[in-house]
C-alpha cells in the first residue's frame, strides 16, 4: 500500500504501520504547520505529560483510559522517529530492531543458557550484562543512573542499584532511626537560620524518606501522587465548607481554615 491508501487502512496487524503512514504526512509539504514546526526539543513537554498521563490512568485503573493514553504516549515514539528519519538517523524499525535484540541479550536465561530462577537474579545478571555492553566496568559503578528522571525516582533507583552490592540497611529500623536523625539535623539548621545548611539538610531528609519507601517496596513517585490527591480533596473539601459558612479562603482567618481543615479530614477520609 501507498501512505496515502495506508491512512485509511482499517487492517488488523498494520496499525502501528498506518500510524507512521499519518505522521509522514502530518510532517510533509502541505501536511500540518504545527506539526511540520516540532523538534524533538520541543516535543519533550509532550513526552513527559504524555507519560504521566499514562502513570495517572494505571493509578487509577482506568482501562478505557489507559488504552487511549498509551496511545498518545505511542505517538510520541513514533513523532520522534519520524523526526529522526527525516535526516536519517534511524526510523521505527530501527528503534524496535534494537529494543528487540536487547531483550534477548539480556535474557539469557530465556533465549541462551543462562540460569536465573528468582527475578533478583534476573535484575542482577541484567545489570551485569549492561555494565558490560556499555563499557561501564571501568567506570564508577553509580555512572548514568537515572539521569534525567525525576528527583524522588532518581534517589530511588540510586539506592537500588547501590543496595544491588549490598549498600543498604540491614533493617527497617535502621532506615527509621536515619529519619529521626535527619529531622534533628534540619531542626539544628533551622534554629541557627543557617539556610544553605537547611537546603542540604531537607535534601537528605528527602532522600532518607525515599529510602525508607523502596525499603518497604513503595514507589516513592506513587505515594507521592496519592498524597497530592488527598492533600487536594482535603483542600477542595475546605473551601466547600468555607463558603457554605459564607467566607472565601481570602477571608477565612485561621482559625476557621483549621476548623474547616479538621471537618474536611472527617469527610474525606
Amino acid at each position: 500500500m501507498t501512505d496515502a491508501e495506508m491512512i485509511g487502512c482499517s487492517e488488523k496487524g498494520r496499525q502501528v504501520e498506518r500510524l507512521r503512514a499519518i505522521m509522514h504526512r502530518l510532517r510533509a509539504p502541505g501536511g500540518c504547520p504545527w506539526d511540520a514546526e516540532q523538534t524533538h526539543a520541543s516535543l519533550v513537554p509532550n513526552l513527559i505529560e504524555e507519560a504521566y498521563e499514562t502513570v495517572d490512568a494505571i493509578q487509577r485503573g482506568d482501562m478505557e483510559h489507559l488504552e487511549e493514553e498509551l496511545g498518545d504516549l505511542l505517538l510520541q515514539v513514533v513523532f520522534h522517529c519520524e523526526l529522526a528519519d527525516e535526516v536519517g538517523h534511524f526510523d521505527l524499525d530501527w528503534v524496535a530492531s534494537g529494543i528487540s535484540d536487547k531483550l534477548v541479550r539480556r535474557h539469557p536465561h530465556v533465549f541462551a543458557s543462562s540460569a536465573a530462577s528468582s527475578s533478583d537474579e534476573v535484575l542482577k545478571q541484567w545489570d551485569e550484562i549492561k555494565r558490560g555492553e556499555k563499557g561501564d566496568e571501568a567506570r564508577p559503578y553509580l555512572h548514568g543512573t537515572g539521569k534525567g528522571l525525576p528527583a524522588l525516582l532518581r534517589a530511588s533507583k540510586l539506592q537500588k542499584k547501590a543496595a544491588k552490592v549490598g549498600f543498604d540497611w540491614p533493617t527497617q529500623s535502621g532506615v527509621l532511626a536515619k529519619i529521626r536523625e535527619e529531622v534533628m539535623e534540619l531542626e539544628a539548621a533551622v534554629d541557627a537560620q543557617d539556610l544553605e545548611a537547611v537546603d542540604e539538610e531537607l535534601g537528605d531528609l528527602l532522600f532518607s524518606v525515599v529510602n525508607l519507601a523502596r525499603f518497604r517496596k513503595i514507589d516513592p513517585e506513587v505515594v507521592m501522587a496519592a498524597a497530592n490527591e488527598k492533600f487536594e480533596r482535603r483542600f477542595n473539601e475546605m473551601e466547600r465548607l468555607l463558603k457554605a459558612a459564607g467566607k472565601s479562603l481570602e477571608e477565612a482567618n485561621d482559625r476557621q481554615m483549621d476548623e474547616a481543615w479538621e471537618a474536611a479530614k472527617k469527610a474525606t477520609g
